[in-house]
């Protein structure tokens, strides 16, 4: 897979992808990372990229021609062709389900804003998804283009050492969290290692696994389960859960 970054900050993006999952993708060729800076597309002794907004108020706004010149740049460097996406506020959440239609495709062009962002027109003519890790505001798009090239390096066939790794992750498994994990020793001021991980019996761990996983989504994140398809083991296995939850009658109350 080859992913394109459009960035005033590429070194960022580079240095970001240099480490574990992401570096030993690009060290098997399962993931080419190419940086793009605008700027030097930018005309003038001053290679500018920025400037003040129509209408007055704070901030700066990236300007089309050298975005424009450096995406053209971008994709005749490669004939495969991939979806310019925005990273901002503004686009849609990015989740599990978006990373795994993105990891499935040849190549992606991300392109990071700056300033008050990027000259409307540039948005409505050349990028065909804007993309938003999350309801906050950052001081730019490289470190939402970061999180998008993690996520999807680590879905290409080969990057994890256990290709199991992914499939049991959180959103993974029906759109749910990941249960519980514990490691060596088995006994620790901190606590014991349910003795069920211990049993070697697989059938059972793998039901105290299942219901962990929906048991914690309840707790944590009860809208996933809104949208889970969730069978009728499921269910009892949930329900078991909730009331080994639920205090003992006559506790808590005040």
């Amino acid at each position: 897979m080859r992913i394109d970054v459009v960035s005033l900050f590429p070194e960022f993006i580079a240095q970001c992808a240099g480490f574990g999952v992401v570096g030993r993708a690009q060290e098997r060729a399962l993931l080419s990372l190419h940086g793009w800076n605008p700027r030097d597309y930018a005309e003038g002794g001053y290679r500018r990229v920025d400037d003040r907004p129509f209408g007055g108020g704070p901030g700066m706004v990236m300007m089309i021609e050298p975005l424009q010149a450096c995406l053209a740049a971008t994709r005749a460097a490669d004939p495969v062709v991939g979806p310019v996406i925005y990273l901002t506020p503004q686009g849609t959440p990015l989740t599990q389900a978006k990373v795994r239609q993105l990891a499935a495709l040849p190549r992606l062009i991300l392109l990071c804003g700056r300033y008050e962002g990027v000259d409307e027109r540039l948005v409505a003519a050349e990028v065909d998804e804007e993309i938003s890790i999350g309801d906050y505001v950052l001081s730019g798009g490289e470190l939402g283009a970061a999180v998008v090239i993690d996520a999807v390096a680590r879905l290409q066939e080969g990057a994890l050492n256990d290709a199991e790794s992914a499939i049991q992750d959180s959103f993974e498994s029906d759109g749910l969290l990941d249960c519980p994990h514990y490691t060596h020793p088995a006994s620790h001021a901190l606590g014991e290692v349910p003795a069920v991980l211990r049993s070697g019996d697989h059938a059972a761990i793998a039901r105290w696994r299942r219901q962990q996983a929906l048991g914690r989504t309840w707790l944590r994140r009860p809208d996933l389960l809104d949208e889970a398809s969730l069978s009728k083991a499921d269910r009892a296995l949930l329900e078991a859960f909730r009331r080994d939850s639920l205090p003992p009658s006559g506790e808590g109350g005040a």
